[in-house]
């Protein structure tokens, strides 16, 4: 990995030299845009609307549109007078109990390694913040944004979260919040049972993208110049209208099957080896069995033979 930045964290008057590394990764496979006929990549020019000129970067400025046909222009001196930290300091504001913040919030995630003899108070504060079982409140100045966000311990490694500012957070308007819906009580009490019939513990590598999956597998044929004939998937019916209890049941119902399906299927080798009875024992019981059956004919034979001669 690639440090994208680099300062300190701000802990009192500790300060903590710190490099930072982007802890997560799009695994989207990307696309360029290419002349159908013979595959060159298109490429675009910067052109001005009202002249039509091909504008080089230099002649690039920032504009912010105020509607009505004007444009405010800002140039780098402009931003230059903004109250952006440039100390490179990831300021611990407070500490809170993670259950508080929304998870709405998070944006980004970020590692946090020592650089040069910080791994000591490093360490120190990693350790405080876990036995505290809180996360720290900080801001930090990142690519030319001040964002707030929150320093936690994750596999003994310090991870900053960008959060986004609570303004940022749009408030949803939907009208059936405003309409008085009622659930009944055997209704709510069945939909409790669906989730504890899917209940089961998170496992994040048991979970695929299968559309990427898919994805590579054409383009490798397309490599390899073979074909790739993928399977006609069945037509799924429009879904008929029917009562909100019966889609409940049939749904606990197929949850409790699949359950039933899966345990069966991923049952141990030694289940398995134990529900083979030894030859012997089997030969033994079927024996028996037949003996039974002999000793129970004789005593018929012999309860008739009694009766005829009386």
């Amino acid at each position: 990995m690639r440090a994208i930045w680099k300062g300190a964290v701000s802990f009192g008057l500790v300060s903590i030299a710190v490099k930072l590394y982007s802890a997560t990764e799009e695994k989207d496979i990307r696309f360029h845009q290419v002349h159908r006929t013979d595959g060159g990549r298109i490429k675009y020019q910067r052109t001005c609307s009202v002249d039509g000129e091909v504008v080089s970067y230099d002649d690039i400025a920032k504009g912010y549109d105020i509607g009505g046909g004007e444009m405010v222009i800002l140039t780098d001196e402009d931003f230059a007078e903004l109250p952006l930290s440039t100390s490179r300091a990831i300021d611990v504001l407070e500490f809170v109990p993670a259950e508080q913040i929304d998870p709405i919030l998070f944006a980004k995630a970020y590692y946090l390694e020592p650089e040069g003899q910080a791994a000591k108070p490093y360490v120190l504060l990693r350790d405080a913040l876990r036995d505290a079982d809180r996360v720290a409140i900080v801001k930090i100045a990142i690519r030319q944004r001040e964002q707030l966000a929150t320093l936690r311990v994750r596999d003994d490694v310090l991870v900053l979260n960008t959060m986004m500012w609570p303004d940022e957070v749009r408030t949803p308007e939907f009208g059936f919040l405003d309409d008085h819906i009622e659930t009944r009580p055997a209704e709510l009490a069945m939909a409790s049972s669906l989730i504890d019939s899917m209940a089961g513990s998170f496992k994040p590598d048991e979970f695929t993208d299968n559309y990427r999956t898919a994805l590579q597998e054409v383009i490798d044929a397309k490599v390899e110049g073979r074909e790739v004939i993928q399977p006609d998937e069945p037509e799924e019916a429009a879904p008929a209208a029917i009562d909100l209890m019966a889609a409940l049941k049939a749904s606990v119902e197929r949850a409790k099957q699949a359950r039933a399906s899966e345990g069966t299927d991923n049952a141990p080798a030694p289940a398995k080896k134990a529900a083979k009875a030894p030859r012997a024992s089997a030969k033994k019981s079927t024996a028996a069995a037949a003996k039974k059956t002999t000793n129970a004919r004789k005593s018929t034979s012999a309860t008739k033979a009694t009766k005829k001669s009386a």
